[in-house]
């Protein structure tokens, strides 16, 4: 037999699900927002992630090896890897083991743009977490790490 009461605590759950994730789109937009203000570059999202993702990296990378680790096209790797070395913050070279691939790696200024966004980003954060109290802090990253784990 059905009970009625179920379907009402699905639909809590299904509005508690949609207010959660509201709300964690909500933070995550105000925090790329706000690292970005005052910061002459204007740095997209998926182009932090391509300079992350290389300074990550031991040694340049292919473009082939920068879409997969990144989850991507290769054509979309390569529009940001062009963006990027215009704007002198990646360089390309040839791979000497295949002439037919391109290596990529961070500039000095690459590097320095991406030091100088983590660091506001990290800021930002911080202002968002201190009104919590550290308990309530160490409880939301407890609770993040879980929902974050596969």
């Amino acid at each position: 037999m059905h009970d009625p009461d179920d379907s009402d605590d699905l639909d809590d759950l299904d509005d508690t699900a949609e207010r959660i994730a509201a709300l964690l789109d909500g933070i995550v937009r105000r925090q790329r927002r706000a690292s970005r203000e005052g910061f002459g570059e204007n740095v997209t999202h998926g182009q932090f992630r391509v300079l992350r993702t290389l300074d990550h990296a031991e040694e340049p990378i292919r473009l082939s090896e920068l879409a997969a680790r990144l989850g991507i096209v290769p054509r979309s790797a390569t529009s940001v890897v062009d963006d990027l070395e215009s704007a002198g913050l990646v360089a390309r070279r040839p791979d000497p083991h295949d002439r037919r691939a391109t290596l990529v790696t961070l500039t000095p200024a690459g590097r320095q743009i991406l030091t100088t966004l983590r660091q506001k980003r990290h800021d930002v954060m911080a202002r968002q977490l201190a009104r919590l109290t550290p308990q309530d802090q160490q409880t939301l990253a407890h609770l993040l790490h879980r929902l974050a784990a596969d």
